[in-house]
């Protein structure tokens, strides 16, 4: 398993060296530079050259590459144009409040997930299915904005049960706990509006898989042996059919990561998305490359990591 391991980890570093180009190529494709609208278009043109050419991007693009990646694998991810801070510093800040919603919405999702995937396999054709299969559509279909402006406007402005931006209340004082409860309180309805729209894929997994399941010859086995049904369901049926779910956990987590752009926009939350997006309009080409490269190699890992959830949930398919 170990050799396997580390033989995919040294698979990952040709892989990290070919995605971190086609970002800087990308990157320098991008029409105009960082100082796009940030100077005075009546500025002397002389000046906006120095400009340019104090910031090296007149200089070829393999040596700024080069220069670039140096200072990567140092720490140094080089200075926002825009925030006028080190990447690394700006970047650190934003991925702590991205972390904390992913994770919230994983948890919401698998809430959510579980309990209507079973109940749909269980009960197949019945009115309780057919109702989770159309919220199951629903949640596929409906627009990631679309939805997240639905349930701001009704849930943030119109009831005002929660905050409609920000991550929490700026000069709060009252201890840890006081604290988290109002960081819960900015994460919650963004969390939960990623979640009922992330459930699709894990419903429609565990529903198959339960109704296959149930015709397997080790549940007859248990109902022969006078096992109750609910325990059937919960002991036997239920992990055989989380195999899949197991397997997609850690790709799920860092695609969770990577795909809060919308959601972090629309709901003022200061992540990682929101600073892509900003950084995009900006062309702060520092930030969007180091975001993208970092949410890359993100992605590779989690994909190890589901690797190795799936041989720990299922010694059957334990990595040689």
């Amino acid at each position: 398993m170990w050799k396997t391991i580390l033989r995919r980890i040294m698979l990952m570093i040709p892989q990290i060296i070919i995605l971190s180009v086609l970002i800087f190529l990308l990157a320098q494709a991008m029409p105009g530079d960082p100082f796009t609208g940030l100077i005075n278009p009546n500025q002397d043109p002389k000046v906006i050259e120095a400009m340019r050419e104090s910031a090296g991007l007149n200089d070829p693009w393999y040596t700024q590459y080069f220069r670039w990646i140096g200072n990567a694998l140092q720490g140094d991810f080089g200075q926002s144009f825009l925030y006028k801070r080190p990447v690394a510093d700006l970047i650190g800040e934003r991925v702590v409040n991205t972390l904390y919603l992913s994770i919230l919405t994983v948890i919401f999702t698998y809430i959510i997930a579980i309990p209507l995937g079973m109940l749909a396999g269980r009960y197949q054709n019945s009115i309780l299915d057919k109702a989770v299969v159309i919220y199951n559509f629903f949640s596929f279909a409906v627009p990631t904005f679309i939805f997240g402006l639905i349930t701001l406007f009704f849930f943030g402005y119109r009831l005002g049960w929660f905050p409609t931006s920000g991550s929490q209340t700026i000069g709060l004082t009252g201890g840890f706990f006081v604290e988290v409860l109002d960081k819960l309180k900015y994460i919650m309805l963004p969390a939960l509006t990623q979640a009922f729209l992330a459930t699709a894929v894990t419903i429609q997994y565990l529903r198959s898989e339960v109704i296959d399941s149930k015709s397997l010859d080790f549940v007859r086995t248990a109902r022969s042996k006078g096992v109750p049904t609910s325990k059937v369901f919960s002991r036997h049926i239920f992990r055989n059919a989380a195999l899949p779910m197991a397997s997609q956990m850690g790709y799920e987590i860092t695609s969770l990561i990577a795909g809060s752009v919308v959601i972090e926009k629309i709901f003022g939350y200061p992540g990682v998305g929101k600073l892509f997006i900003d950084s995009i309009a900006q062309r702060d080409y520092t930030v969007i490359t180091s975001l993208v490269l970092i949410l890359g190699i993100a992605t590779l890992v989690g994909t190890l990591l589901s690797d190795i959830i799936m041989s720990i949930v299922d010694p059957r398919i334990r990595i040689q």
